[in-house]
Parts: structure tokens; C-alpha cells; sequence
């Protein structure tokens, strides 16, 4: 039991990813706080944490609203006292287009969730695992932020910038015993995914199956990622097994991205 007795915060903890990743903590032992907006999809997440035995805390959250965000702390700390981990998984698709099309709101948006809002929770979280001088925080990147994706040059920032961020909070809370990682998964098996094929498709007029063969042809196993992958390095670098990994930058991408 890798994370026994831990208390892991997941944001984006709603669906895909995220609803993985609370789920395989559980398997190791952890509690859980379960951040996202829609209360009735982290009501069934927590469904499936508690059914292997561990609590589930259900935080409606919007990563956007540093208010909201300050809630989710409060609620954690008052009923835990504590925070071991941190999981910043919220992130959103963003536009699909030329740079020079997209739409101005839809690109603060996106920066908004995928950046900003990483910045909110940390900001709120990690106080208290500084005063305690332990923890460890995971942050979900991508592979676009490391190479081109056609027409998506918002997500591709947004994911780029948390490399920064990462490397630099892993420097500042380093001293204060608090681990800082990011993880970039590449294309991940699932309905989100689906729809990068569909807009990339329409993009270059070509049918989604033969975008679906264009990302697997990238990949030296010819396979898409899927949760559990991202999700077993999660717990990974949660857990005291990397207790000398920190700013590290983790691909889980088939082989797409090697350094």
C-alpha cells in the first residue's frame, strides 16, 4: 500500500484521468478530496473510492475562482488537518484553430483553467504541507506542451508554461520537504481524445480514423496511453518510492517524446 493513511487532493477528479487517478490512490490506501465542478460526477467517483474501503471527500470546485479554491482548502484542512498530496489535474481541450482565428476569450480561458487555476491550488494547498515539511504535488502536463499539435496553440502554451512552473516551485518548496512533479501523458485512450481526432480531421479533411493512424504511427508501440498508465505514475510519484524525484518532467507517451 503505497500511499496508506495519505490524504490525496485531485482536482479534475469528475471523470477520465482524474476519476483514475482518485481511484488507483485508494487502491494504495489513500483518503481522498475530490475536486471538480459537477458534484453528481465526483459523487460517483467517490462511489468507486469508498468501494475499496477508503474516504472520499466531495469538493465542488471551480480551479478558475481563487475563492472557490481557497473553499476547497479549508474544507480538506477542517476535516483532515493535513494534506499529503496534490494532484493538479483540471485542464480543458481550448480552442481548435489558426492562432491568428482564435477567438481572444477562448484563449484566456483556456490559460485561466490549465494554468491559472494550477496556480490557485497550489497557492491555497501547499501552505500546509510546507508548515508540515512533507508532500508532494503532481501536475498532469501533456505532450503538446513539448511538440506541435496543428491548430492548438493555447493548449500547447498552457501545457508548456507548467514546465516552468514546475521546475521553479519544485526550487522554492524543495528546502520546506514538499516534492514538485510534473507528469505529461501523451494521447490518452478515451472520449477526449476522440475529439482531438474529430477536430484534427476536419482541420486537414481527412476522416478521424486516419488522424486516430497519423498519432499511433508517431509511437514506437503504435498504442494510444491509457488512464491506468498516467494514473500508476501518479501513485509513483506520490508515494515515498520517489522521495529524491522532484522537478522532474515524467513522459508516459508510448515513445511519441523521449527527453
Amino acid at each position: 500500500m503505497k500511499l496508506e493513511g495519505k490524504v490525496v487532493v485531485v482536482t479534475g477528479a469528475s471523470q477520465g484521468i482524474g476519476r483514475q487517478i482518485a481511484v488507483d490512490c485508494a487502491a494504495e490506501g489513500a483518503d481522498l478530496a475530490l475536486a471538480a465542478r459537477s458534484a453528481d460526477a465526483l459523487e460517483e467517483t467517490a462511489d468507486l473510492v469508498r468501494g475499496h474501503g477508503r474516504a472520499a471527500q466531495v469538493i465542488p470546485t471551480d480551479v478558475t475562482d481563487p475563492e472557490s479554491v481557497d473553499g476547497l482548502a479549508r474544507a480538506v484542512l477542517e476535516r483532515w488537518g493535513r494534506v499529503d498530496v496534490l494532484v493538479n489535474n483540471s485542464g480543458i481541450a481550448g480552442p481548435s484553430a489558426p492562432l491568428w482565428e482564435v477567438p481572444p476569450d477562448e484563449w484566456d480561458t483556456t490559460m485561466a483553467v490549465n494554468v491559472t487555476g494550477v496556480f490557485w491550488c497550489c497557492r491555497a494547498l501547499m501552505p500546509a504541507m510546507v508548515e508540515r515539511g512533507a508532500g508532494s504535488v503532481v501536475i498532469i502536463g501533456s505532450i503538446t506542451g513539448k511538440r506541435p499539435l496543428l491548430n492548438r496553440s493555447a493548449y500547447a502554451t498552457s501545457k508548456a508554461a507548467l514546465i516552468g512552473l514546475t521546475r521553479t516551485l519544485a526550487e522554492e518548496a524543495g528546502p520546506h520537504g514538499v516534492r514538485v512533479n510534473l507528469l505529461s501523458p501523451g494521447a490518452v485512450a478515451g472520449p477526449r481524445i476522440d475529439r482531438v481526432f474529430e477536430m484534427q480531421a476536419e482541420a486537414q479533411g481527412l476522416s478521424p480514423e486516419e488522424i486516430r493512424e497519423q498519432f499511433l504511427a508517431l509511437s514506437p508501440l503504435r498504442q494510444l496511453v491509457q488512464p491506468s498508465d498516467v494514473s500508476r505514475m501518479v501513485v509513483f510519484l506520490a508515494s515515498d518510492d520517489a522521495a529524491r524525484i522532484t522537478g522532474a518532467d515524467m513522459n508516459v507517451t508510448s515513445g511519441v517524446v523521449m527527453h
